[in-house]
């Protein structure tokens, strides 16, 4: 009976010993190094030392900031786009809802190096061949100003994740009942009513998901940053995670890029606890 009881655990436990392996151990050495002066070969312990450095360190202010403003731009463009997808491809009068589903969602499956790439090419050999033709200045050196060169990797990332996320808002408008929205119709009320009457407020558990998702991917954007802009020019569009990267393999700072990471590992981390704490909220409020 005893052994029935636990046989459970012979298929759990192989992936529990992974994820500690894996997981769990170097995130607990992670957090030991974030302690100490640590450059990859020696390690000394001093204490929080890394992590009050890191609130008077103006390169990783910075990039916090850039992170900030960019997650800002990334949260209300991508959940614009994503819902104006949404209601294209659920919308019974048109005939290409599987086409432009599949179009609209491949660009979340090309992997972030390769985006940063393409992207890279459409802003400086596209937009310079257009901006060259038109004598339009605007169009030169896209990836060369920091202003720019931020909104690149704006675009790059709505294109990446706004499939992705129509996918959420098309759960949310399948789940209204088409009774609703008829009975809506014969009562006369246009388009424009039935999206902000009936749509609309049945999206918000769609809004609160979008949102914080969108918000925890963009702070641990890494590989796009990298082949678009490699954080340039001069560190104006240096990452969160860039910024980490670079202090602990180009700078050999690993203690203090760990204490950094474990900062933002803390802030996903509460993103992650405040979309689900929300969501549940919402499942309970429906009930």
């Amino acid at each position: 009976m005893f052994a029935k009881k636990y046989d459970y655990w012979l298929f759990v436990l192989p992936s529990l010993l992974l994820i500690g392996i894996v997981i769990i151990i170097p995130f607990l050495i992670g957090i030991y190094y974030s302690f100490t002066n640590s450059n990859g070969i020696s390690a000394t312990w001093i204490g929080l030392k890394n992590y009050i450095l890191l609130f008077n360190d103006a390169n990783f202010l910075q990039s916090c900031a850039l992170t900030l403003s960019f997650s800002l731009l990334s949260i209300v463009g991508i959940n614009l786009i994503a819902l104006s997808f949404a209601l294209l491809v659920t919308h019974r009068n048109n005939r290409l809802n599987r086409l432009l589903r599949t179009i609209f969602f491949i660009p979340n499956l090309i992997g972030g190096i390769l985006l940063g790439f393409i992207w890279q090419f459409i802003f400086v050999q596209v937009f310079g061949a257009i901006g060259s033709q038109l004598h339009l200045s605007f169009f030169n050196g896209w990836l060369s100003s920091p202003t720019t060169g931020l909104w690149g990797l704006v675009i790059l990332f709505w294109w990446q994740m706004s499939g992705y996320v129509m996918l959420i808002y098309i759960a949310f408008l399948n789940a209204i009942p088409i009774s609703t929205i008829e009975s809506a119709q014969l009562d006369g009320a246009n388009e424009g009513q039935i999206f902000w009457h009936i749509r609309l407020p049945q999206l918000a558990p769609a809004f609160t998901i979008s949102l914080f998702l969108t918000l925890a991917n963009s702070f641990k954007l890494y590989e796009q940053n990298l082949a678009l802009t490699n954080g340039g020019p001069y560190r104006s569009t240096e990452m969160i995670s860039m910024n980490i990267y670079n202090t602990a393999f180009v700078n050999y700072q690993q203690g203090y890029a760990q204490a950094a990471g474990i900062l933002l590992f803390i802030f996903v981390a509460l993103v992650s606890f405040g979309q689900l704490y929300f969501s549940r909220k919402g499942e309970k409020n429906e009930d």
